[in-house]
């Protein structure tokens, strides 16, 4: 049981680690005046999904995810 709370916590501070860097490489999410004139309707704004941020968006999302259920196990596991 020991082996695998320490996998466990490796693992949580590689994701940790990961987590901080892909939300430290994100674009911020002030769109700015464009917004209010409907600008935001380009190519970019429609296909968001399959760029760059769309990709990190969903990375970030995953990792959101693997962070607080691996943090819940290893909270239960430490009871």
């Amino acid at each position: 049981m020991a082996v695998l709370k320490t996998i466990l916590t490796v693992v949580f501070i590689l994701i940790s680690i990961g987590l901080t860097v892909i939300v430290l490489m994100q674009e911020g999410k002030s769109a700015g005046l464009g917004t209010i004139s409907g600008a935001a309707d380009t190519y970019w704004g429609k296909n968001k999904g399959r760029s760059r941020e769309g990709v990190m968006v969903k990375i970030t999302r995953v990792l959101v995810i693997l962070f607080l259920v691996i943090a819940a196990v290893l909270n239960i596991g430490s009871l």
